[in-house]
């Protein structure tokens, strides 16, 4: 089971931060009460952080985040120096199949997306079997990962730039 003590994620000393960076957030309406939680600890970090630019985006489900992101890039992004993207959203398994589908379908997605465009989108999404192990991944036994997604953002930004180098 990953645990965030395991990890030097929060450190900044693994990593020079750009304060200058423009972050679209991309979020769902789906779990709202968790998804706006995570939204509001990758805030918190990206504001402590100084970063310039914070930009939301609102999408009904986890399955159009990838739309989203893209659609963003191609049609505002190249413009405002969109420097990465952070997908946010909760999957929550119920009694049916549909829960792997849409956790498939975003995965893929995000994953594509790294692979595709010049600048990284971050994996924010839970994907949880009940809403107690989503509680515990906004602020319990296993960290907060709104405020993982957002320094992995700063870090991965800070990454790119010292290749362009």
């Amino acid at each position: 089971m990953a645990d965030i003590t395991n990890s030097k994620l929060l450190h900044t000393d693994t990593g020079i931060l750009n304060k200058d960076a423009c972050i679209v957030l991309v979020k769902t309406e789906w779990n709202a009460a968790i998804v706006d939680q995570l939204e509001r600890g990758c805030i918190a970090i990206l504001e402590q952080h100084a970063v310039k630019k914070i930009i939301i985006l609102t999408v009904p489900g986890a399955v159009e985040i990838p739309f989203a992101i893209k659609s963003f890039w191609e049609n505002t992004g190249k413009k405002k120096r969109v420097d990465a993207f952070i997908a946010l959203g909760c999957v929550i398994k119920g009694d049916t199949p549909h829960f792997e589908y849409v956790c498939k379908a975003v995965t893929d997605g995000v994953g594509t997306l790294n692979l595709t465009m010049p600048v990284p989108t971050i994996f924010g999404v839970l994907t949880v079997n009940d809403e107690q192990q989503a509680m515990e991944r906004i602020g319990g036994k296993h960290g907060h990962k709104g405020e993982e997604a957002a320094m992995t953002a700063l870090k991965m930004i800070s990454l790119l730039k010292s290749l362009k180098k």
